[in-house]
């Protein structure tokens, strides 16, 4: 697996936010809701998945179509198993508060819906 070269706090944000979903029963989040709940611009939060796609931390898969059909396709993003580990360690070693493990999301923003493909 490619190291991550760099680790910034744009990128510990956006695995906190990646953990949590997985942690709560809900691996997959689009970009726009990763962003908001990073609290990051745009910009920021699509460098940050970029370099952990590089590193294989994380897929990307675009949706077949958004569910609102005048509105572009999202892509949705989910942390890989090495990237579940490696990002606990690291908001470990970093001093991060971890996601605690809780009950399916269902009504999160940004969700994938259920049955998509994966």
């Amino acid at each position: 697996m490619p190291p991550l070269q760099r680790v910034t706090a744009p990128l510990l944000d956006v695995l906190v936010v990646l953990l949590d979903a997985h942690r709560h029963g809900q691996e997959e989040l689009h970009g726009w809701a990763i962003m908001k709940s990073a609290r990051r611009s745009g910009p920021t939060t699509y460098g940050v998945l970029d370099r952990l796609e590089e590193a294989r931390w994380v897929t990307g898969r675009w949706e077949a179509e958004h569910p609102d059909g005048n509105k572009p396709r999202r892509r949705f993003y989910r942390l890989t198993p090495h990237g579940v580990t490696g990002a606990a360690d690291l908001l470990r070693a970093r001093g991060r508060r971890l996601p605690a493990h809780g009950p399916a999301a269902a009504t999160r923003p940004g969700l994938a819906a259920e049955g998509g493909a994966r």
